[in-house]
């Protein structure tokens, strides 16, 4: 396996150990580009902006959105490059007044699902909790105020034990998990009321009361590792789709505020998992009020704004399907895409995927000219997929689209499988993208 492949899913397999949760992904992702010397703005101040230069702002501390402003003069601005991926990846949310006394015997956790997962692989794994929380603390001059601070709790905490085929005999013969009934992680002998809450407080070093309230969501503990007679795989938790949000956030931060004259954008969204209707999703105005920020700040008029958008083009980046060693027949039965095959081009004619003839057009003239290989992706016509970004986000930012990814084994699953080339793959067309 080239050492260069290998490298590139390393940094990759860090940025997942280093966002346990859509919080953590997006400082992850802030971080990135703060070494690359993109400023951070506030949506609550007024933003001015220098041509040449490169900015992010976030939203809700879970989705952002990064851009580069050309270096040249506005009315030179040709078009817009933008690139979405999402922070979310589906796991179990923990609910308010956590504890659960199991007769006395045990303290669980009571959760609910976030997202569409695959049950069964939560089960008999060491989990851990991370997330957010609002602490009441003291501002510079001395003034009571409430910070957020990241949660995570690094060690080992609890799982969700199995209930043994004896007492489930036919949990082989096809089962259905109920969350309040199956999926209760244990955390503890005995039951003491507050536990967790007391924990996160020694974590964050706090007082119990000063905590005001928190998110918080379980985390495979599972470390990413690289596998294969060749080393061809890798599997890690949250490679969906943690996987082009870091590659895209490398892309911009590599193509930096070069001679071109197109504004870059890069925006991560969350809760694509549960539908992306919130402040901070897909279906927001985030992206659509970013843009319009950036116009007025660099006296763009409403007629440049259009032509903008008209000239420019969207990759909407989300993982997808590789074909099923086992159960192949769930696959499309001609277009068969798999991990290491190069970059997916996704169609769906219900245009959940957004690629149609011209953005796709596009994307194979680029993937051919910078000599990336690429497949084909359709879902199975009687196996259809979910919604991604692309088409929700047109509805508050209309413009070309192509959906695109790597291919995946056991998406949805807390430990997922893609191909070690696929990382670099992504990258290169990412990066050859923001800089065309």
């Amino acid at each position: 396996m080239n050492r260069e492949y290998i490298e590139s899913t390393l940094e990759l397999m860090d940025f997942i150990a280093d966002s346990p949760s859509s919080f953590h992904a997006a400082a992850s992702a802030c971080r990135m580009l703060e070494g690359a010397g993109f400023r951070a703005l506030d949506e609550k101040d007024v933003w001015k902006l220098e041509k040449g230069s490169s900015y992010y702002v976030v939203r809700n501390s879970s989705s952002l959105v990064a851009f580069t402003v050309p270096d040249c003069k506005p009315e030179a601005i040709s078009g817009l490059s933008v690139i979405s991926a999402h922070t979310d990846s589906p796991c179990f949310k923990i609910k308010e007044n956590p504890e659960i006394n199991a007769c006395d015997r045990y303290t669980t956790l009571n959760v609910e699902a976030y997202g569409g997962m695959i049950m069964s692989a939560w089960l008999d794994r060491v989990l851990s909790v991370a997330g957010r929380a609002f602490v009441k603390t003291k501002d510079k001059d001395g003034k009571p105020c409430v910070q957020e601070r990241l949660v995570s709790i690094d060690r080992d905490l609890c799982l969700i034990p199995n209930l043994c085929v004896h007492m489930n005999r036919d949990v082989n013969k096809g089962y259905e998990y109920k969350v309040q009934r199956d999926m209760l992680p244990l955390i503890a002998q005995g039951f003491e009321k507050g536990s967790l809450h007391a924990l996160v407080a020694q974590v964050l070093d706090v007082e119990e009361s000063d905590i005001v309230s928190s998110e918080l969501f379980l985390c495979n503990r599972d470390s990413g590792k690289i596998w294969g007679l060749d080393n061809e795989f890798f599997s890690s938790p949250r490679i969906d789709d943690l996987m082009c949000a870091f590659c895209a956030v490398k892309a911009i931060s590599e193509a930096g505020p070069s001679a071109s004259d197109k504004i870059r954008i890069v925006a991560l969204f969350d809760n694509e998992e549960v539908g992306s209707s919130t402040k901070q999703g897909a279906l927001s105005d985030f992206l659509n009020s970013t843009l319009g920020r950036i116009s007025e700040a660099l006296k763009l008029s409403y007629q440049k704004q259009c032509t903008l958008r008209a000239n420019g083009i969207m990759l909407s980046a989300d993982n997808g399907h590789s074909f099923h060693p086992d159960r192949g027949e769930v696959n499309d039965p001609v277009n068969k895409p798999v991990m290491n095959g190069g970059v997916l081009i996704k169609y769906a004619g219900n245009q959940k995927y957004t690629t149609d003839a011209q953005s796709a057009a596009f994307l194979k003239v680029l993937l051919e000219e910078n000599g990336i290989p690429y497949q084909v992706y359709h879902n199975n016509s009687n196996y259809p997929g979910g919604s991604t970004l692309g088409n929700l986000s047109q509805r508050q930012f209309s413009l070309p689209c192509a959906d695109i990814g790597a291919a995946q084994l056991a998406m949805h699953s807390p430990y997922e499988t893609a191909g070690t080339e696929d990382t670099l793959h992504l990258t290169r067309l990412m990066t050859a993208f923001m800089e065309v």
